[in-house]
């Protein structure tokens, strides 16, 4: 692709809109679940759900509801109608967000068929796309109802954590197809010259490739670790830094209910993995990061080889922070953790998407 009409800059566009979108949804995502939000709404109303309630009699009914969850009868029984609608709304605009998204999309889809925007290329990626988005909304519910059942007072962390890793791909890959729109690749240039045909080029590009994907694998994984923190509320079991409540490998690792359950149910062992995948993404991507720099070309080039290391600094200090934190945390209260915890999220979202623009761009 050497150049790039303004009917695929325009859907491309429609799909960054869509980037932004889903971006400041996982946002909302990790607000519900700090403001312990996620199970006030028990029902899935897809189109009658989009409006709040309007009196006060549907108030009621809805307070009567929740009433019946665990969450309320277990943790939240001294909640009150206002307290109740604290949470609702944060539930509620989560979910009228995402109804957003879909509209959005729904509306751009039917506009850039009309006009015969859409090429033939882009026909599968935009199924896969509407394809994904489902299955996601999906997930959400099953997340949500693994929480009004037994003596759940929240959702189950591993449902949450593929709630969370299901919305990151759907993310990357919309980013992805619009990059594929709008960025021509370094190998596609017209003006990059003889490297084109060095095989010591081409071999430093596979390189960092490789090396991206690899980045890539350790990220998801801490990505699912991060949302595995969040859902058994792990940050302070061990606020303490650089070691865990004194220790460099802490005591209760391991437990007897088998690898697989104590590797996403044991609080201090996901505490213990997330903070060490943390430090070797961070030596990983300073270590590639000097590959990058290596290889000078375009504005676009010379600023996203600087995001990786840049947003893995300003994670790890974040993580850092958050633990600290955790150990002043008040419940029902937003203070310093909620703040460091939303923004740790929101990094790691770019972080993972400033990796993704170094994978097209090196593409060959």
């Amino acid at each position: 692709m050497q150049a790039v009409d303004h009917k695929s800059k325009a859907v491309a566009n429609w799909l960054l809109l869509g980037v932004g979108m889903t971006i400041i949804q996982i946002a909302l995502g990790g607000i519900t679940r700090l403001t312990g939000s996620g199970l006030s709404i028990t029902e899935w109303d897809v189109v009658t759900g989009a409006l709040p309630p309007m009196n006060e009699a549907a108030w009621q009914l809805l307070f009567a509801k929740y009433k019946t969850t665990p969450q309320f009868q277990l943790l939240n029984f001294d909640f009150t109608l206002a307290n109740f609608k604290f949470i609702f709304f944060w539930e509620w605009f989560h979910r009228l967000w995402a109804r957003t998204i879909g509209l959005v999309f729904a509306i751009g889809f039917i506009y850039f068929l009309i006009k015969k925007y859409f090429q033939p290329s882009m026909i599968r990626p935009l199924v896969v796309l509407f394809l994904l988005g489902a299955l996601q909304g999906a997930i959400g519910w099953i997340m949500v109802a693994s929480g009004l059942q037994g003596d759940a007072v929240y959702v189950k962390p591993t449902r949450l954590a593929l709630h969370f890793i299901f919305a990151l791909g759907l993310l990357a890959y919309t980013y992805w197809f619009a990059l594929s729109l709008k960025v021509t690749p370094l190998l596609e240039k017209q003006n990059l010259g003889t490297s084109k045909n060095d095989p010591a080029f081409l071999k430093h590009l596979t390189s960092i490739k490789n090396v991206a994907w690899f980045i890539v694998a350790i990220l998801i994984l801490q990505l699912i670790y991060g949302a595995l923190m969040a859902g058994h509320k792990a940050a302070n079991v061990a606020a303490t830094w650089p070691k865990i409540n004194g220790q460099w490998v802490p005591n209760g690792l391991t437990s007897t209910d088998g690898f697989l359950l104590n590797a996403v149910n044991n609080k201090i062992w996901i505490h213990f993995v997330h903070r060490g995948l943390a430090y070797l993404l961070l030596v990983v991507i300073v270590l590639w990061s000097i590959k990058l720099y290596k290889i000078s070309g375009s504005f676009f080039w010379n600023t996203i080889r600087r995001m990786p290391l840049t947003l893995v600094l300003f994670q790890v200090a974040l993580g850092i922070f958050t633990v600290l934190s955790s150990a002043h945390i008040i419940p029902g209260v937003w203070a310093g953790f909620e703040w460091m915890a939303q923004l740790h999220q929101l990094v790691g979202m770019l972080l993972l998407l400033s990796v993704v623009n170094i994978i097209y761009y090196t593409k060959q």
